[in-house]
């Protein structure tokens, strides 16, 4: 038996969040429902070697033919949903689990004569009315003393209870100030019922209304100088508040909604579905939209409910979604025609709906995320996406190397390019490349710059030093990203100037060659991020390199258009093809590997160029750069203007003016 299963995801795509998870076999039935604190570290333990898994485990992953997870916010809210998928999937391998152990419930017992409130593992108790389940017995105990504070109702059980009303004198529990029911001797039948009543509504509702009832007598108490009714409902809203606050995961047994997230770029959005039926989550569906358009999320929003609720599937009185669509009165009276009731669209806000939705949200763009990263690993994907950038930018042969440039600044300062490489449509992070840029006009300077220094590399190898251009640029961090240096990548020797001229001088023509090696691959294309004055500064550096062969080519990130050198008119390629999608990826990882090298060098300056000034500590550092905003502006400023700031004398500022201007 082979130890693959061919259903394994991948390590990372499994969220290292609390969830739930499902395993299913060919025809879709669930076999077996797992709660974890951290899914990715849970599920290993399932595709470990067959031989290291116990009998029943090994049948099970063997017969499941897929697995798949549900995020959750805690711990308590995924053991929450394993209870709920358990009892309405009823896994044929979660049998031992539901003999062992059921989920306790806070239980009041309208159909005594003085209802009583318990904890109990038993659901068919007639006439009773039921709460929970709850995660762990301690939570049903705390939930009943701070309810108890509240509404002093009966505990004891139904012998105490009739042996202390036939003789008159007070239940055990009543004696020791844990029963506070007509067997007390301290209310009436009636009475009783009446904070039973209130108990039961509370708990069924949990409004606020109360709350503030209780308030405003509290007060009225307390202006009335009776300060012990003052005091028992200072107690009561406490009790009243610990409650709502231990159970905001839950919502009410009365809601019934549809709860819609949705996670979206430009070409996919992600939607997960919350199906929830008396306050607890009955199901989850989840499926990801290719966008054919650009669609706003109120079109995406109608879309969705087109789908959903177009069969046999009704509506809810109440749907929550991110947010509210332009059309949302009229979709309403669609979605009331089709219940032939009255349908509400909210748009959650605050409060344990808005809980639920960021759950969900939550969901969705872990799916959005696992979406992309399997069609982009995809093998007859990738080769249709290079097959289409070939025609769509009219190459002769496919793009099997592509390599994407982004430039990334803060307010003009610290400017930095990255480089990117993919190789048959996947990275090769073992090849991006970082630069630092001293000084530019705007994006379309440094761009130039950055390319011309990289095609320096390509010159034939006859070429002499003169022929390789200077860009003023310096390659500071030409490393992999993985920090896995090998003795063709090994990183240069930061220069110190801001030109190249000491790095190709005539006297260091070998290692001129040594360092073109940097780059020894030339690519088939190459991409910058942005529009037409971007791509004719790339041009202009490719032409003014004389090296041929390499195609050129622009993505402007708002309509996700392809721009080419000396073209009015882009290149429209249709929203879901995997063209549009691969080009999507790699201006995306420039952006992100540009922005992660400029907020490195951010944080150098500040740890390198102020920390070696004497005199200025970490304190007298953060007021510096609150004020000037960055290294750059406080090298420009003036003595004065240094010495103007809390904590900075004459002598500390011209010794700050000196080292920076140095």
């Amino acid at each position: 038996m082979s130890d693959a299963l061919s259903y394994r995801p991948k390590p990372g795509e499994i969220p290292t969040e609390p969830g739930v998870y499902r395993f299913r076999d060919a025809s879709r039935r669930v076999l077996y429902v797992g709660k974890a604190k951290n899914l990715r570290a849970r599920l290993s333990n399932y595709f470990a070697p067959l031989s290291s898994l116990h009998d029943r485990t090994r049948r099970m992953v063997t017969t499941a033919t897929s697995v798949e997870w549900t995020t959750v916010g805690t711990e308590i809210e995924a053991l929450q949903l394993e209870w709920t998928w358990i009892n309405e999937f009823d896994p044929p391998f979660n049998v031992q689990f539901k003999d062992d152990k059921s989920y306790p419930y806070l239980a009041v017992t309208l159909a005594d004569e003085a209802p009583r409130a318990l904890v109990t593992r038993t659901t068919g108790i007639k006439g009773a009315r039921y709460f929970g389940p709850y995660p762990k017995v301690w939570a049903v105990h705390e939930t009943i003393d701070l309810m108890l504070k509240a509404f002093p109702i009966r505990t004891c059980n139904n012998a105490n209870y009739k042996r202390a009303m036939q003789s008159g004198k007070p239940c055990f529990a009543g004696q020791i100030g844990r029963c506070f029911g007509p067997c007390s001797g301290k209310v009436g039948i009636e009475e009783h019922r009446a904070i039973v009543n209130e108990f039961v509504n509370f708990m069924g509702s949990q409004d606020r209304k109360l709350i503030n009832s209780l308030t405003n007598q509290m007060k009225e108490a307390a202006l009335a100088q009776d300060y012990e009714t003052a005091a028992r409902r200072r107690d009561q809203v406490k009790a009243l508040n610990a409650v709502l606050e231990k159970s905001a995961v839950v919502l009410r047994d009365n809601v019934d909604i549809d709860l819609f997230a949705i996670e979206q770029d430009e070409l996919a959005a992600a939607v997960q579905l919350f199906l929830v039926r008396g306050g607890r989550i009955r199901g989850v569906r989840g499926w990801v939209v290719d966008k054919e358009l650009d669609l706003s999320t109120s079109e995406l929003i109608d879309s969705i409910m087109q789908t959903v609720y177009t069969g046999d599937a009704v509506p809810p009185r109440e749907i929550v979604l991110p947010e509210l669509p332009d059309d949302a009165e009229a979709l309403e009276g669609w979605l009331g025609g089709i219940a032939n009731r009255k349908v509400r669209l909210v748009a959650a806000q605050r409060g344990e709906k808005a809980a639920l939705l960021a759950t969900a949200a939550q969901n969705a763009k872990q799916a959005l995320m696992l979406y992309k990263t399997r069609r982009s690993s995809d093998f007859v994907a990738r080769s249709k996406a290079l097959e289409d950038i070939q025609e769509a930018l009219g190459m002769s042969t496919a793009p099997l190397r592509m390599e994407c440039y982004d430039v990334s600044h803060l307010g003009g300062t610290n400017i930095v390019a990255s480089m990117v490489v993919f190789e048959d449509g996947l990275p090769r992070k073992d090849e991006y490349r970082r630069f630092s840029i001293p000084e530019s006009t705007d994006d379309t300077d440094s761009l130039y710059r950055v390319l011309t220094r990289r095609l320096a590399y390509l010159v034939p190898d006859d070429a002499t030093p003169e022929a390789l251009p200077s860009g003023g640029v310096i390659a500071v961090k030409d490393e992999p990203e993985n920090g896995l240096d090998s003795a063709e990548h090994a990183p240069p020797a930061d220069a110190s100037g801001t030109d190249d001229e000491a790095e190709t001088d005539d006297a260091d023509v070998p290692e001129v060659a040594a360092k073109r090696k940097k780059f020894r691959y030339q690519p088939n294309l190459l991409i910058v991020d942005g529009g037409q004055p971007q791509v004719a500064a790339a041009a202009r550096a490719l032409r003014e390199s004389g090296v041929e062969g390499i195609a050129l080519c622009g993505i402007a990130k708002r309509l996700e258009e392809i721009w080419l050198p000396d073209s009015d008119y882009p290149v429209i390629l249709p929203r879901n093809s995997d063209a549009l999608f691969l080009f999507q990826r790699i201006r995306d990882e420039a952006h992100r590997f540009a922005i992660t090298h400029q907020r490195a060098r951010r944080k150098r300056d500040i740890n390198t160029i102020l920390g070696e000034i004497p005199g200025l500590g970490p304190a007298r550092i953060k007021v510096l750069l609150a004020h000037f905003g960055s290294v750059s502006r406080l090298k420009e400023a003036s003595v004065d203007s240094i010495g103007e700031i809390r904590g900075i004398g004459p002598a500390l500022a011209e010794g700050i003016h000196r080292h920076l201007r140095a």
